[in-house]
């Protein structure tokens, strides 16, 4: 599912406009990113938990040459389901 028809889905769902259900999917990830950049964490009881976690430095292998890169450590975001996403 891309964004478009996720916003159809929201739109129909939600008796809501696909302008307003765009608006509000919008908001949702701004929201979202924002959080997740000043190191909070985003729990929805029941869908799941967005965090942040620290990588560390690696090395990595060009795959083009194969010679050894090294990968600088850096802040990911992640997401754990919670128990209505487990199939």
């Amino acid at each position: 599912m891309n964004k478009a028809q996720l916003v159809d889905a929201i739109a129909g769902k939600a008796s809501l406009t696909k302008a307003d259900a765009k608006r509000a999917l919008d908001a949702f990830t701004e929201v979202v990113a924002k959080s997740l950049k000043k190191g909070d964490k985003i729990a929805l009881v029941g869908f799941g938990t967005f965090s942040v976690s620290q990588r560390s430095a690696r090395t990595g292998r060009n795959p083009r040459t194969g010679e050894p890169i090294k990968i600088k450590a850096k802040k990911v975001a992640k997401f754990k389901a919670g128990g209505s996403l487990s199939f």
